[in-house]
């Protein structure tokens, strides 16, 4: 349950120094770890961008991060394989970490900070080249949440999925 004074009122925005990412707790130690030692390094160095769902821009109620990635083309199955060009690599995004903090759970403030990442992963194909939004979750509760959502297995890569960007232009084009 969550204190009378928190509202259910969030929105999303980059990490920033305000936000309170020590107080962050979603129960697995990595991702907490993450959030509150390594993320602010690699925004800083550019090689990921770090997002927070926030309700009162100070507590972390979630946060995901997204970065360039590319996926061998002999990895992806055949039937989506084939409409793509023959390179070796292919351009994707990568939801690199999502997490709710536990204070938070059961609002759907996963799926608010999935579609959020969908989005913006879509709006930036627009600008820079991606086919697809790749995630590794983390253990098969993860794995159900995405393809709850219609990510698809790659089957060389364990908890490996993806999402075409074809399929999330169908959501938000």
């Amino acid at each position: 349950m969550l204190p009378d004074e928190i509202k259910l009122t969030t929105f999303i925005e980059p990490l920033a120094k305000h936000h309170d990412r020590a107080a962050f707790s979603c129960g697995v130690k990595a991702l907490d770890q993450y959030l509150q030692k390594q993320a602010t390094q690699d925004v800083k160095r550019h090689v990921a961008v770090a997002f927070v769902l926030t309700p009162d821009s100070k507590t972390i109620a979630g946060f995901y991060t997204l970065s360039q990635y590319a996926i061998e083309l002999d990895v992806i199955p055949e039937e989506i394989a084939r409409k793509l060009p023959k390179y070796p690599l292919v351009p994707a995004t990568l939801l690199g970490r999502l997490a709710v903090s536990a204070k938070f759970r059961g609002l759907r403030f996963g799926e608010q900070l999935l579609m959020d990442a969908l989005c913006r992963s879509f709006q930036g194909s627009r600008q820079l080249a991606s086919a697809a939004v790749v995630v590794d979750a983390k253990d098969d509760t993860a794995a159900t949440f995405y393809r709850k959502y219609g990510f698809l297995k790659l089957p060389k890569v364990a908890n490996r999925l993806f999402l075409p960007m074809g399929t999330i232009g169908e959501l938000f084009g």
